[in-house]
């Protein structure tokens, strides 16, 4: 027996320095190819880019990657006690790798010949994370092994935990906990419950097989297992863990919790911040604070999608958009197919009529709900024959939807449910600052998931007659007052050309005879703008409303442009009257305010035009340059210009203290003051008492615009303002069919400006313009826009600027008719 225990001890002794040696070769072949551990402690985690309004509100998440970091101190210890025991119950204990657990693992190897336990400890996990790759060979397990304990020696338990809980796939691409949280429940980590915690730490395992939304049942089962091995190592008490193991689960996926929707915004700034930082921009953590604001976002929103649904129920119902044999339809499951093609869009759900009568309709929806459509929610549903036609109001239920038609309904304030349709229409908004440019709300159309084709900047539509405030600038320039007459009559042109003639008439087809500016203005008088632009030129007014940000090649060379028949995007008309709103200068559009990085750092930042009050037109009456830096339009691929030095894209990683400081960028004067006051005080009239003056429901005294509508009704706009705000809506059909013979800028696009500029201007002083140096107020006669006599009882008072009065009315030209010599003041050609 001595000789066997003998034998027996220099067996082991000699398998141990056998090991010894075993393990010390292996390390010396394997050691040069570790990698240093000390890039852990700077590891650039893959997070994406997140995109937010000048207050901090989420407007969208882009990247392949869902991932929130969340630093070890702000991880609950239920989620953190739940992980060390489901993963890892000795992690304080062991060096990095668990000899029990390895023992385990050979066992289980030896006696089923299957490698079914791996025996890795949350050290282990990181290094093959972070370092290695996740095939199960003896050769990555021996690496493993060897990186779990050089990690140990170098970093913190808590360093590794912090790493762990960041870094690990936890199913329907969420790494780390926080994202897990925010996918699976909605929530950030604090607010997760002890069973949602133990959830969570059930994913390692298995996540893309095992999770509670692809398969709930076995997800269960091994939540509650983490619940067990919490109460077995006494990490919760009795109580909390028959609660937490009552708890039902209710993890569903929840895409990136946003809090604001503009998805036509967000993907103007994946753009731009693709072009400006590469594939980096989906990776590296960058954070994008736009200037929009998220309270008229939303409130742009609503009107948009509020507006075009007015408009398209007062053109009728066009039908159910499809109808299938209800007969055979009897339970909820084979209801549930017949809606899977259809899908929720702004709010409008879709549904199956599953029974109607004369009176109620009950309609299944895509949600799970059934609810009840009265005759009083189809009110509106007269049957559609043509954009000016509709047939007769509905007196049943069963004159407008039977059972098997698929419908859409939206929920009202009220509580109740209305009968509703997609409109076929499309509308754009944009709401910009005067003052420095910053966009502060814009809704590209109805809806981003059924459209993605952004009108605010893609779409080119004729203004119509909201292009004519331009047009009055530049007569202004050239001598015209606001009470110079032009004659409102017919007039034909021949087109050489198209061998035809062109006789322009107004909307309303009725001619006025000679009419002060100011009066054409109000009632949109076509025929004054035509003459009008004749008389200062084409040629001219082209080069001078090109200084309100026009390409000179977008403005047609002939007298149509009179009539707005040029094609702008919406953004180029905002910006345009921006200058009306400021006094005169012409500003850049941004809406990127600022990019920081994931350490904070800011990398880059907008520097917008700064208005100078001081930059005045030269003592040779020439205005500055227009923009001295201006670029061709760079957006990608959106067509409005790129502001060059308006942003710098700073050195990654330098401090915002360190950042350099950016220059000045002063905004030019391009209209004097006294001429941007005389337009706006013209656009004032339009609104108080003109084409605009719906928009005095808002009970204001400072606003000022213009209604739009071209040929055929297949445009529809107002551009309006005040010191604060511009914004601009159009309303259209993409493929310019006509809107209906009555849908003029002021029914169809005002409501829309009206009910956002209500939102938008919610105690924002009420503070009308101040009339600036170099005007005047004298009374005229409203007949001749002449001065009128002292004695005369219609004078009404009218602006001029102080160099440029008419004469006085018994002085004027033309005021003897007997003398040939003289000219008849209301013929001006």
């Amino acid at each position: 027996m001595k000789k066997f225990f003998r034998l027996i001890l220099r067996l082991g002794v000699v398998s141990a320095l056998l090991g010894i040696i075993v393990i010390s070769v292996t390390y010396m072949v394997v050691a040069p190819d570790l990698p240093e551990v000390d890039t852990l402690r700077d590891v650039r985690l893959q997070v994406p880019l997140r995109v937010y309004t000048d207050d901090h509100k989420l407007i969208s998440v882009f990247g392949e990657k869902r991932r929130i970091p969340v630093p070890i101190e702000q991880i609950p210890d239920n989620l953190k006690y739940a992980f060390l025991a489901g993963e890892d119950a000795r992690f304080y204990k062991h060096p990095g790798i668990d000899y029990q657990g390895i023992s385990r693992a050979v066992w289980n190897l030896i006696t089923t010949g299957e490698k079914t336990i791996g025996g890795s400890t949350i050290t282990q996990l990181v290094a093959r994370n972070f370092f290695l790759s996740f095939e199960k060979t003896f050769s990555r397990k021996t690496r493993e092994i060897f990186l779990a304990l050089k990690i140990e020696r170098e970093l913190s338990k808590d360093e590794i935990l912090d790493l762990f809980f960041n870094k690990i796939l936890l199913g329907h691409r969420a790494y780390g906990v926080g994202a897990a949280a925010d996918v699976y429940y909605g929530k950030t980590v604090d607010e997760l419950t002890l069973a949602q915690s133990a959830m969570i730490a059930a994913l390692p395992k298995a996540p893309s097989r095992i999770n509670p939304i692809t398969s709930p049942e076995r997800a269960l089962e091994r939540r509650n297992y983490v619940l067990r091995r919490m109460r077995e190592l006494e990490y919760i008490s009795e109580e909390d863990f028959q609660q937490a193991l009552a708890e039902r689960d209710n993890a569903f996926y929840h895409g990136a919790t946003t809090e604001v929707s503009a998805p036509y915004l967000a993907e103007m700034v994946r753009q731009e911040a693709l072009a400006l930082l590469g594939d980096d921009a989906y990776t590296g953590g960058y954070i994008v604070h736009t200037t929009i604001n998220s309270r008229f976002q939303e409130a742009a929103n609503e009107s948009v999608m509020a507006g075009l649904e007015e408009y398209d129920r007062r053109h009728g119902y066009r039908g159910a958009e499809a109808q299938v044999d209800i007969a055979g339809l009897l339970t909820t499951q084979q209801w549930d197919e017949v809606l899977s093609p259809y899908r929720p869009i702004a709010g409008l759900v879709p549904g199956l009529v599953i029974e109607a009568d004369e009176e109620l309709a009950l309609v299944y929806l895509k949600n799970g709900q059934t609810v009840a459509l009265t005759l009083e929610s189809m009110r509106w549903a007269r049957p559609f024959i043509s954009r000016n036609r509709q047939g007769r109001e509905p007196k049943t239920v069963l004159d407008v939807i039977t059972a098997g038609d698929i419908v859409r309904s939206r929920l009202t304030n009220d509580g109740s449910w209305q009968l509703g349709q997609l409109p076929e229409a499309e509308s754009t908004l944009v709401s910009l600052d005067p003052n420095n440019g910053a966009i502060r709300a814009l809704v590209g159309g109805y809806d981003f998931s059924r459209s993605k084709y952004n009108r605010a900047l893609q779409a080119r539509r004729q203004p119509g007659s909201s292009f004519k405030p331009f047009l009055y600038s530049a007569a202004l320039a050239q001598g015209y007052t606001t009470a110079s007459l032009v004659n409102d009559a017919p007039i034909v042109f021949q087109d050489q050309e198209l061998e035809r003639t062109w006789k322009p008439q107004n909307f309303s087809e009725k001619f006025f005879g000679p009419t002060r500016l100011r009066e054409a203005m109000v009632n949109s008088r076509n025929l004054v703008s035509i003459r009008l632009l004749r008389d200062v030129g084409v040629s001219y007014a082209r080069e001078y409303i090109s200084n309100f940000g026009f390409e000179l090649s977008e403005l047609p060379a002939n007298l149509s442009m009179a009539l707005g028949s040029a094609n702008l995007p919406p953004l180029a008309m905002a910006r345009g009257y921006a200058v009306f709103a400021n006094g005169g200068f012409l500003v850049d559009p941004f809406y990127i305010q600022s990019i920081t990085d994931s350490e904070g750092n800011i990398v880059y930042q907008a520097n917008p035009t700064i208005i100078c009050e001081d930059c005045e037109m030269g003592d040779d009456g020439e205005l500055p340059p227009v923009v001295n830096d201006r670029q061709a339009p760079e957006f990608r691929p959106l067509a409005i210009d790129k502001p060059g030095p308006q942003q710098a894209l700073k050195d990654k990683g330098a401090s915002p203290s360190s950042a350099p400081e950016l220059p000045p960028r002063y905004a030019p004067r391009v209209i004097s003051e006294q001429n941007a006051y005389l337009v706006r005080s013209m656009m004032m009239d339009v609104i108080r008492r003109g084409t605009g003056v719906k928009a005095m429901q808002l009970g204001r005294s400072d606003l000022a615009g213009k209604t739009g509508t071209t040929n055929e009704q297949k445009d529809a706009w107002f551009s309006g303002y005040n010191n604060a705000l511009v914004t601009t809506v159009w309303v259209g059909f993409d493929s310019h069919a006509p809107l209906g013979s009555l849908e003029v800028g002021g029914r169809a696009a005002l409501p829309v400006w009206i009910s956002f500029m209500k939102v938008a201007l919610d105690g924002v002083p009420d503070e009308p313009p101040l009339m600036p140096n170099g005007l005047a107020q004298a009374r005229i006669n409203p007949e001749t826009g002449l001065l009128a006599r002292p004695d005369d009882p219609d004078a009404i008072m009218e602006l001029f600027e102080a160099g440029n009065l008419p004469r006085m009315e018994d002085s004027a030209p033309g005021a003897n008719p007997d003398d040939p010599e003289e000219e008849d003041p209301y013929d001006i050609y």
